[in-house]
């Protein structure tokens, strides 16, 4: 890191003016406090998860002292912190890479967003176990999903199945590879009291899955798709940046005639025009077209930017770029 604590210091105060009231009374939220790539200091991204900061360090050489200061600075500041991690992307360990304890005893193990409580278990991946990007779509199934069949896929925890839960959704199916990732969507069932499905829960590889509700004609009102940026199974592959078109056809055999498609696309270098003229690709044929596009909160993307991001994402706001599609069938 070449910038100073001193110098670093005037943006950190305008990241904390900014975000002062977005806590919450019982400090429950989640936000983005800093985000470096976009506020001037792209080795640095700093999330508050209820009252734990959570300290994102992508330098190639971390310094432990300027994290400290950071660190220091930060929970100065905001006096109801109780905890704090460090995750290291460039850590030699994947404990370092997935979070080490800065301060405190032990971390959140949920939040509340809109009103729904989601289980956290902030050092089980490189990330935080809960994407705070697609806040606007997890409200937005709040309130449009009512009574609708919903598959989620590449679910991760599951927090847009939780929210279509408890958009009153008449059924969610959530699948992804990993069966840990899947039983802490479990964990937010249980902490708004919602039952249980053990069925509901299918820790498989996408396309298997795909397949597999394609050849038993099983359909869906809604079929979510958040693929990773790029992953490899034996089934298949995952490349957001080259065959997106080819993941969301997956998938469109499983939509009921006026049903809904949520395609997710988070790859930096696919521009937001790139991605529009996939989906207008696929729309040619008059079985898909656009109902509207779901920006990224602008608290998350940074309050106080001097930054330009890789690749233009308009007519997104953000690299994570969210459509809605409407569906009709043959």
């Amino acid at each position: 890191m070449d910038m100073t604590f001193d110098s670093l210091r005037p943006l950190l105060d305008q990241a904390l003016a900014s975000h002062q009231t977005l806590s919450g009374s019982g400090h429950e939220e989640t936000f983005r406090l800093f985000n470096g790539f976009y506020e001037g200091f792209p080795d640095l991204v700093l999330d508050i998860y209820g009252q734990t900061l959570v300290v994102h360090d992508y330098s190639e050489n971390p310094n432990s002292t300027f994290i400290q200061d950071i660190t220091n600075h930060i929970h100065t500041s905001i006096n109801w912190l109780r905890a704090g991690i460090l995750k290291t992307r460039s850590g030699a360990t994947q404990k370092e890479k997935r979070g080490t304890l800065l301060f405190g005893d032990s971390p959140d193990r949920k939040i509340k967003e809109h009103g729904i409580w989601y289980a956290l278990d902030l050092t089980m991946n490189r990330d935080a176990s809960f994407y705070l990007d697609t806040s606007n779509l997890r409200k937005w199934l709040l309130e449009n999903i009512q009574g609708k069949s919903v598959l989620n896929t590449f679910a991760y925890t599951g927090s847009l199945g939780v929210a279509a839960v408890a958009g009153g959704a008449s059924n969610v199916i959530q699948t992804d590879l990993n069966r840990q990732f899947l039983n802490l969507g479990k964990e937010s069932f249980t902490l708004n009291g919602f039952p249980i499905q053990k069925q509901n829960f299918i820790a498989q590889d996408f396309f298997s899955v795909a397949a597999r509700f394609k050849a038993g004609k099983q359909t869906f009102d809604c079929v979510i798709i958040d693929p990773p940026f790029f992953s490899t199974t034996s089934r298949g592959k995952v490349d957001l940046e080259h065959e997106s078109e080819r993941l969301i056809n997956k998938v469109r055999p499983l939509i009921n005639d006026g049903g809904i498609l949520i395609a997710i696309n988070n790859a930096v270098f696919f521009s937001g025009k790139e991605y529009m003229q996939t989906l207008d690709e696929l729309c040619k044929g008059g079985y898909l077209s656009i109902r509207e596009l779901i920006p990224v909160p602008e608290d998350f993307i940074g309050m106080n930017r001097v930054g330009n991001p890789i690749t233009d994402p308009a007519p997104f706001n953000h690299s994570t770029k969210i459509a809605i599609l409407d569906v009709k069938r043959k």
